[in-house]
């Protein structure tokens, strides 16, 4: 951290981007502490929410910095999406000048939660303990290069349950027009703002709980973009060259059948029983980035198909399309699979890369939660939720600024943001000895 009255280079760059970031959160009066709150966000600490935050930033007046940041995200009526656009605005021209938008990547991540009381809790599958738990689950989509990324849009799942609930939404504030969605859903709607937005286009990169969704698939094409997705091992497709056939004629009068016809000797096949009847030969080892300790490679195999989900209430079979499969050499069976609507003339080392890149994601949220403390909000409001996870994604936008221009290096704790030192006897909110306030 910075020693010198005068703020160092890093200081003034960090206050030139939050001052172009303050403007869309409206009034004057919350520039201050959004900067503050910013600040809080990448300074040293393990927990990042409103009190400890407080006590760093400001150790000799923490009740009054507390009362400004807490209304700043729990109370304030800014608008989240204009300040990711900001965010994006600014981030994303810095990350042009590495190399172009490659990819749009939606993924969603979960916060487990104790009680049933803050906004959106429910038992459902979350990604961080790799079970069904108490939790949160916010959907997000994510704009990326080769070698940065940054989010540009967020939202919180709201299960069935609360959104059928009216006590429950009053008490956490849920806007009247946020009705139930599943996460595809809502990962279309991210994707439809971000195109009205101009963000620069490329193609859809999602895991198999979205690309399973044929829904999920056709509205992206119906936005004339382009997908790599997961896909679930059992998702049936027609052999390469197969095709459902139309109904048979019946005969005598009558409308002509408009559907396609299955039987019992032309049936679809699953992708992994497709995958497993491939010759020897159809696997290629590809090597697609280097990782930690050594290159990233395995074994993989393409072949064009039609899809086969519901079909045959079709007048017409879904357009043919990329069939990726991953067999790594070690593992008895395939393990992963893909659909994508990359051109026909695409390269397998193409194909292999573009579905691999989702990986820069995980880099994210691994520091948005470890570093930033994405899941340390203790509210239990939707605008609070959302606020906190916005400004989560403004302060690590600076890192990601700070990485482009001359320093990979640049982590939170670690930056030239000058703070007061912190009383000796604070306990800060969530640690076993502090006294719960509000």
């Amino acid at each position: 951290m910075g020693t010198q009255n005068a703020p160092g280079p890093q200081e003034k760059r960090f206050a030139a981007y939050i001052d172009g970031l303050a403007k869309a959160a409206g009034h004057a009066d919350r520039e201050a502490p959004l900067k503050s709150y910013c600040t809080g966000l990448l300074l040293p600490g393990k927990r990042k929410s409103v009190e400890p935050m407080a006590a760093r930033l400001a150790p000799d007046n923490v009740r009054r910095t507390h009362q400004s940041l807490h209304h700043l995200v729990a109370d304030s009526p800014w608008s989240d999406e204009a300040l990711l656009e900001a965010v994006r605005g600014s981030v994303l021209h810095g990350m042009k000048k590495k190399g172009p938008v490659v990819a749009w990547v939606v993924d969603d991540t979960g916060f487990p939660k104790k009680g049933k009381h803050s906004v959106g809790v429910a038992r459902q599958y979350c990604g961080q303990v790799g079970k069904q738990d108490n939790c949160q689950v916010a959907v997000s989509l994510s704009v990326t290069t080769d070698y940065a990324s940054v989010p540009v849009g967020w939202r919180l799942y709201l299960p069935e349950s609360w959104a059928r609930d009216g006590e429950r939404r009053q008490a956490t504030g849920i806007p009247a027009e946020i009705s139930f969605q599943t996460k595809p859903a809502i990962a279309l709607a991210q994707i439809r703002q971000a195109m009205e937005q101009e963000v620069p286009s490329a193609p859809i990169l999602a895991d198999s709980g979205y690309g399973n969704d044929t829904e999920f698939r056709q509205g992206i094409t119906e936005l004339e973009l382009l997908y790599v997705v997961g896909i679930h091992d059992n998702t049936t497709v027609w052999r390469p060259g197969g095709v459902p056939q139309p109904k048979p004629r019946r005969k005598g009068k009558g409308r002509p059948p408009t559907r396609l016809h299955r039987d019992a000797g032309h049936q679809p096949v699953s992708v992994k029983e497709l995958a497993r009847s491939l010759p020897h030969q159809k696997w290629k080892t590809v090597t697609w980035r280097e990782g930690t300790n050594h290159k990233l490679k395995s074994r993989f195999a393409t072949v064009r198909v039609h899809p086969a989900h519901r079909d045959h209430k079709r007048s017409e079979p879904h357009p043919e399309e990329w069939l990726l499969m991953e067999w790594p050499s070690d593992e008895s069976e395939p393990t992963k699979y893909w659909l994508s609507t990359l051109p026909a003339q695409t390269r397998l080392t193409a194909l292999v890369r573009v579905a691999k890149h989702r990986w820069i994601i995980e880099r994210d949220y691994q520091e948005l939660k470890q570093e930033l403390g994405l899941g340390h909000y203790e509210g239990r409001g939707w605008r609070g939720f959302h606020h906190h996870a916005t400004l989560c994604i403004a302060a690590y936008g600076f890192l990601v600024l700070e990485r482009t221009r001359f320093s990979p290096s640049a982590r939170s704790g670690r930056l030239e943001l000058r703070t007061p030192a912190i009383p000796p006897h604070f306990q800060p909110r969530g640690s076993p000895h502090a006294r719960r306030t509000a």
